[in-house]
């Protein structure tokens, strides 16, 4: 996807896709080679619900932190200013930390071992194709304030 938008990252390929497809290949090959997680069902169940529900809650406050600034949270859209409060004190990229745990937890939750295997292929995807230019423009835009900022907060956690 290239931004519509001027002054935007270029972000080629919109990051919850990435985590869609995983998702769905991952189904695929649970079909065809079972990978299944051994584990009781209320140890699936009470941590696919514990690691989804902080997952969850990460993307719903990030997204919240865009909404109260008047922003999108569409990488590829516009930024009038960078968000480093909140829980983006801690990370730079907590939404997509809270996508990642909803996989993981779907994955426990649904026995299927191929969902979390693929999770840190999916940051690397997401890191290359929306991180990368999102922070190029970013520094580009806010020059030293960004910079001083990606240096105190760390990408993921």
């Amino acid at each position: 996807m290239v931004s519509r938008d001027a002054d935007a990252a270029v972000v080629r390929i919109p990051p919850p896709l990435v985590y869609l497809a995983a998702l769905g290949l991952a189904l695929v090959l649970h079909v065809f080679l079972p990978f299944r997680l051994a584990l009781p069902v209320p140890v699936r169940i009470g941590g696919a619900g514990l690691i989804g529900g902080f997952g969850v809650a990460l993307v719903l406050v990030a997204v919240g932190a865009f909404r109260r600034t008047g922003q999108s949270p569409k990488p590829w859209k516009t930024t009038p200013e960078f968000i480093a409060t909140g829980m983006y004190r801690v990370s730079r990229n907590p939404m997509y930390v809270g996508m990642g745990l909803v996989l993981i937890a779907l994955g426990i939750g649904l026995a299927n071992g191929w969902i979390p295997v693929l999770v840190p292929a999916v940051l690397v995807v997401v890191h290359q194709t929306a991180i990368r230019p999102e922070e190029a423009y970013l520094e580009k835009k806010f020059g030293d304030s960004y910079r001083t900022y990606k240096h105190q907060v760390r990408r993921w956690l």
